[in-house]
């Protein structure tokens, strides 16, 4: 009996309490439920790269150029026995029209275009077409196969400027972002990482200095623009190494700050102007480095130009070049760079091992034909 009474007891207070609560809620829920939230990442900020692409897309253009050939008449059409039985053949050439796609940047409100050179190489009817649908014939104001670049220049009024960053402050892992015309599909903008800087040798170009980027790089891309994260130009979209001819997650671009040079030659000069020593180099090895006892280096001179500066020095093949203007040179690269920076003209000092002997020769810089390989 006392177990029934304490039974009830229990269930008439927990009751009681019950109701208590569900009144406790009704009253103060409000207040309650205001001052108890579930925060979430999401709800705390948009993260975007909007600004940057809204900063730089207005600037990157797509380009169309074409070049209309004059088939050659076949001579078989002129011989008399085959217009005997076939009769005369139409007089008039045929026509074919080679196309190709791309994309560019404008770099200033006087209308230059930055683009690559094996977009517009071979052709002779340029089109452009901005981000706000106007479209405009291009003149070609010079190009550079060795970096694989071009100008162009438009005419028109309001034209878009794009933010110019600094190439040598990219580090990989930096967010860089791709903005061209892939496939003719329109603007379209891709996302990923530097995942390398001065990659070198690729044989794209001569002098091949690129940034790799994993941010997709497809046909049409070429000649686009490549910003980072704050919305300046780091570099030109230039090449990708792929199997498939697709993106494979490896994109190469050309440095802003080289290609800043390039076309400001090109605008001032119609061409880019560089030293030649008219020479071939590679790298030496350790050992020959310890047994001759060079503490700086140098660079095996492995041919030479005919008639070429080097030449006319008195250098040869199997000479070791230890210095140009008493800076020492430790690898192809970097003479390469000490060369071509050097105003055609220019009379220079080299010193060089030849066997086990040490020489100073003198050279008088040449300016550097067009297109040519050795250095």
């Amino acid at each position: 009996m006392q177990f029934k009474k304490t039974f009830i007891f229990i269930l008439q207070y927990t009751a009681f309490g019950l109701a208590a609560a569900f009144l406790f809620l009704i009253v103060f829920s409000d207040n309650f439920l205001s001052d108890f939230s579930i925060s979430s990442p999401f709800k705390s900020s948009r993260h975007s790269f909007n600004d940057a692409v809204a900063a730089t897309a207005p600037a990157v253009v797509n380009i169309y150029a074409s070049k209309v050939y004059q088939e050659r008449r076949h001579p078989l059409f002129d011989d008399p026995l085959f217009q005997r039985f076939f009769g005369t053949a139409p007089t008039a050439p045929k026509q074919r029209r080679d196309s190709s796609i791309g994309s560019g940047v404008i770099m200033n409100t006087d209308g230059y275009i930055l683009t690559n050179a094996h977009v517009i190489q071979i052709a002779n009817d340029i089109r452009v077409t901005l981000n706000d649908s106007r479209q405009v014939q291009a003149q070609l104001i010079g190009l550079d196969t060795d970096t694989d670049l071009a100008i162009l220049k438009i005419s028109l009024e309001n034209l878009p400027q794009i933010p110019i960053g600094d190439s040598s402050k990219l580090q990989v892992g930096d967010i860089v972002l791709a903005i061209g015309n892939p496939y003719n599909f329109g603007q379209t903008v891709t996302q990923g990482i530097v995942s390398a800087t001065s990659r070198k040798r690729r044989g794209i170009s001569y002098f091949d200095d690129f940034i790799q980027t994993d941010a997709d790089i497809n046909l049409g891309n070429s000649g686009g623009a490549l910003i980072n994260a704050t919305g300046e130009l780091v570099g030109i979209n230039t090449a990708i190494i792929s199997s498939t001819g697709g993106s494979e997650g490896i994109g190469l671009a050309t440095p802003i700050n080289q290609a800043l040079d390039v076309m400001q030659q090109i605008i001032k000069n119609g061409k880019v102007v560089r030293g030649w020593l008219g020479i071939e180099a590679q790298i030496l090895s350790q050992d020959v480095i310890e047994a001759a006892n060079l503490e700086t280096g140098g660079v095996l001179v492995t041919a030479i130009m005919r008639n070429g500066p080097a030449e006319n020095a008195g250098i040869v093949p199997g000479d070791i070049m230890i210095s140009i203007n008493g800076q020492n040179v430790a690898s192809p690269d970097q003479t390469i760079e000490t060369i071509t920076d050097i105003e055609p003209g220019t009379e220079i000092k080299i010193k060089i091992l030849r066997g086990w002997e040490l020489q100073e020769l003198t050279a008088r810089i040449a300016q550097r034909p067009y297109a040519l390989m050795p250095q």
